[in-house]
């Protein structure tokens, strides 16, 4: 029966990747309607043809990598269940120490490793694939270098959050999703504060930005907008990337408004003020608390779904996978499954969520700067400087984009009316 459901998968997966590179490489292609050719939002208007062929062929690759990671994660779990592998872990973990948060910790790592080293070739392939075409300039050592650490920490959290997780399960077997979302809370309003000044440094440099008749325009776009920011951080992405960005992330005093310094050295002036407008809509929209607030909602339904999925498959399944209890360590990577189905399951309606955010940002950047040339143009260099898509494929769109295509954030911009 274990070696049938193997199989089974594995049959079912090389069925899905070849529908996935027919999907991409064939079926869909990311064209542009007919009445849009010649707009602002036409790609021939701004990239180059070298650029123009390059980009089908990266972002049909880049899909592809990306879809194909998804099921592969699941059928690791399913192999670490169903052969025994976590059973032989809990055994182990048992010999080893007495201590249940210690034979946690060595049947989740065992179990983080195992799914990293696999993950690591397709990684590896994606990091090629930007490097090949000209998005990513790191060094391999730098990349492996962010890969262990990025490893290290998600395990880490994983791990503080699975051994709260196992302990409720074990002590409230039918219940523990309730406790478990409480708890939760101030968990991820933690992780919200200590991301820009503690986990982000371990990755790049921040530092005060350093053109101060920028910092000075953007601080008094700050001050007409009602945020009483006192700094502008620039992170040193150059020696990872092309590629532009700005962001904004934290919350309460570890709040940051952070351009890379691609952007700052690409973009004019007016373009960089239309970039940080855009993420002071978030601040002044409260788009942060509002997204905070509408995750741990989801947050609340996944682990009350996954409570009731987790307790059927132990009583429906539990003597064939030697599971004695919910709360029994062979039967992490069980959990681990579900909690994956569902968050992909959630993906889409998180998206929604994130692109409603991300166009009202964009409607009150254009209000806020009155410069629809800049707006626009901002938005040309972003994607011609990573070789984006203009209308990404609807399987795309659909479960992976938390922004608006640029195709519909160009042709809003050049349509909207300014209020003076």
């Amino acid at each position: 029966m274990k070696k049938k459901t193997m199989w089974w998968f594995i049959a079912l997966y090389a069925i899905y990747l070849i529908t996935m590179a027919a999907y991409f490489f064939v079926w869909s292609k990311s064209t542009l309607p007919v009445d849009m050719k010649g707009t602002a939002a036409d790609p021939a208007l701004f990239m180059s043809k070298q650029q123009l062929a390059e980009s089908g062929v990266f972002n049909a690759w880049r899909h592809f990598l990306s879809f194909a990671e998804i099921p592969l994660e699941w059928g690791i779990y399913l192999f670490v269940l169903i052969a025994g592998i976590s059973h032989w872990l809990k055994r182990w973990s048992e010999r080893i120490s007495p201590f249940f948060i210690i034979q946690m910790l060595i049947s989740y790592v065992a179990i983080a490793l195992i799914l990293a080293l696999i993950f690591l070739p397709v990684d590896f392939a994606s990091y090629q694939l930007s490097v090949h075409y000209g998005i990513s300039v790191q060094p391999i050592s730098e990349w492996l270098k962010d890969q262990a650490l990025s490893t290290a920490i998600s395990t880490l959290i994983g791990f503080i959050a699975l051994t709260t997780v196992f302990a409720l399960i074990r002590r409230y077997p039918k219940n523990w999703w309730f406790p478990a979302w409480l708890l939760s809370i101030p968990f991820v309003l933690f992780m919200m504060y200590l991301q820009p000044v503690v986990i982000d440094p371990l990755y790049n440099h921040f530092q005060s930005l350093q053109d101060g008749e920028l910092k000075q325009e953007i601080l008094q776009l700050a001050s007409h907008a009602g945020i009483p920011a006192h700094n502008v951080y620039e992170v040193d992405m150059s020696k990872e990337t092309n590629a532009m960005n700005a962001y904004v992330n934290g919350i309460g005093s570890h709040l940051r408004i952070v351009l890379w310094d691609t952007t700052v050295k690409r973009l004019s002036h007016e373009q960089v003020l239309f970039v940080m407008a855009h993420e002071m809509g978030h601040y002044v929209m409260h788009h942060i608390l509002w997204g905070t607030a509408a995750a741990l909602l989801g947050l609340l339904f996944t682990l009350w779904i996954a409570a009731k999925v987790h307790l059927w498959l132990t009583i429906k399944w539990g003597t064939r996978m030697n599971l004695t209890h919910p709360g029994d360590l062979s039967a992490l990577p069980m959990l681990l499954l579900v909690l994956s189905l569902l968050s992909f399951l959630g993906e889409p309606v998180q998206n929604t969520v994130s692109r409603h955010f991300e166009h009202q940002a964009d409607q009150y950047a254009i209000q806020m700067t009155q410069n629809k040339q800049a707006a626009i143009s901002s938005f040309q260099k972003l994607s011609a400087s990573s070789l984006g898509e203009m209308n990404p494929p609807a399987l795309v769109k659909w479960i992976q984009y938390d922004h608006p295509t640029m195709l519909d954030r160009i042709n809003y911009l050049e349509h909207v009316k300014l209020e003076k």
